[in-house]
């Protein structure tokens, strides 16, 4: 019965009408999150060699953004693989959850990575450290390749999931990152000036800290069953509070599960001739019209609120 509501939460407001075919989305969110992992966790390991090769810290730098990028990508691909699993007694909602928890575990993996490339800088512009720029040149423009295909891959997605964007983040951050290896390089190669390296990789840091921000502050309104943000609780209350079944409305909380599944449930209080049946109809078909809720559960009282003792 839980799954036949969570059909018809896709239809919500904000431009959701990519959410029909869920099944759909949500194979395709599984496969291009492999793609990129594989992608990533390959070419990680070339330029790990290639690192130590040329002995560019640049580029175990940059294999080390790889790694954490690679176990981003493989949470995100686990976490859309789990979350179809069907719910049980226990777990009545499913597993659905688990993408935004991976988007907020990206996030703040994504932080964590930023004050260490900040630091690693510092440290390099004290001390200045020789770099293989012509090596570090071609395996910084193969990366560049290798992320542009994550990326296009990863872009495919449904990007209203958290999931995705978590993931095209990661991605995004590794793509500038070897945009930044390609003009150090280029700027060794022509002057030997080696502080360009980590000044650069502090811009990217700053754009990579921009895209974590974002994606934590909306992961977290969703954990913290925060009121979407197309959605405002007093509004649903007056609008509600309009129709002439329904004399007031209270207890109302609005939450999502995913970002495309919002949810609501309320007391309602039944106008004086009118059936609980009638009122409860009239209230989901307004929640689902002006608000894009489908998935509301809706308390009637035709006497006293049944919560106040």
């Amino acid at each position: 019965m839980a799954q036949d509501h969570s059909h018809h939460s896709h239809d919500h407001g904000s431009g959701g009408h990519h959410h029909h075919h869920a099944p759909d989305v949500s194979a395709r969110n599984e496969r291009v999150t492999l793609g990129a992992a594989a992608l990533t966790g390959s070419f990680m390991l070339a330029e790990l060699i290639g690192g130590w090769v040329t002995g560019s810290l640049a580029l175990i730098a940059d294999a080390a953004h790889m790694l954490t990028d690679f176990a981003a990508l493989f949470l995100a691909w686990l976490a859309f693989r789990l979350s179809r699993r069907p719910a049980d007694p226990k777990r009545s909602y499913g597993f659905h959850r688990l993408q935004v928890l991976a988007a907020f575990a990206n996030a703040v993996t994504l932080l964590i990575l930023v004050l260490w490339i900040a630091a690693e800088a510092v440290s390099r512009l004290m001390a200045p450290e020789p770099v293989t720029a012509g090596g570090m040149m071609v395996i910084a423009v193969l990366g560049l390749v290798v992320n542009i295909v994550a990326f296009a891959l990863l872009h495919a997605g449904d990007r209203d999931n958290l999931n995705i964007r978590g993931a095209l983040a990661h991605v995004m951050g590794d793509l500038l990152g070897s945009v930044a290896a390609i003009a150090a390089a280029g700027v060794i190669l022509a002057t030997g000036w080696t502080p360009i390296d980590p000044i650069l990789s502090v811009g990217v840091a700053l754009l990579i800290a921009v895209s974590a921000v974002r994606l934590l502050r909306d992961s977290g309104r969703v954990l913290l069953e925060a009121a979407p943000s197309h959605v405002d609780p007093e509004t649903v209350k007056a609008d509600l509070a309009n129709l002439v079944e329904i004399v007031e409305v209270h207890h109302l909380h609005v939450w999502s599960l995913t970002p495309e599944r919002p949810m609501a449930t309320l007391h309602a209080r039944v106008a004086e001739g009118v059936t609980p049946e009638a009122a409860v109809r009239a209230v989901k078909f307004r929640m689902k019209e002006r608000f894009g809720l489908a998935h509301v559960t809706v308390e009637a009282e035709t006497g006293s609120c049944a919560d106040v003792h």
